[in-house]
């Protein structure tokens, strides 16, 4: 639109960013901010970033006051409307992967330990779909778990058969 001479924001359609589309990037921009806040030492240092919101996210992770650090939070967000934050989110997503998968591997070796303990015939389907597995100490497991339940004592024997359902669950997904 051109009023007396003028062009006005609409006149530019590619540089014309809405109220809400800002207000969502920005809250995108302070929750990778945040993720890099909860990241260990060890982890911050993988990530590539500038060395000006490194030292900022640094800072952020000693300050314990909550309004001192929401303004340290702030500042970070400042600092990453300047960066492209796109590869510093796929870093931060790439370190959240692995544990997604191991939580997602440990559900599966609960629900197979469960089944194993409820429904008798569940032993020949672990037994197909874990070669591998030591199914005969497992068997033994199954067995000692039962009667520690019977019995009324503490789940030792629950918990090691967990650990060997959930060694084979790994063991099988490692090699796919």
């Amino acid at each position: 639109m051109v009023r007396h001479g003028k062009m006005t924001r609409m006149d530019e359609p590619d540089e014309f960013i809405s109220k809400t589309r800002r207000k969502k990037e920005s809250r995108q921009l302070q929750d990778v901010g945040a993720a890099l806040v909860e990241l260990s030492r060890e982890q911050l240092a993988r990530i590539d970033m500038p060395d000006s919101l490194r030292e900022a996210v640094t800072a952020c992770q000693g300050i314990t006051k909550h309004e001192a650090r929401r303004r340290q939070m702030q500042y970070i967000g400042k600092i990453m409307r300047n960066v492209d934050a796109a590869p510093i989110a796929e870093q931060l997503a790439a370190l959240e992967a692995p544990s997604k998968r191991q939580t997602a591997l440990f559900h599966v070796a609960e629900k197979w330990r469960d089944d194993l303990m409820a429904d008798p015939h569940a032993m020949a389907r672990f037994e197909r779909e874990f070669p591998h597995a030591n199914s005969h100490r497992v068997r033994q497991l199954m067995e000692a778990a039962r009667e520690e339940r019977a019995a009324k004592r503490a789940p030792k024997h629950l918990r090691e058969l967990f650990h060997a359902v959930n060694a084979a669950v790994n063991a099988a997904a490692r090699n796919e």
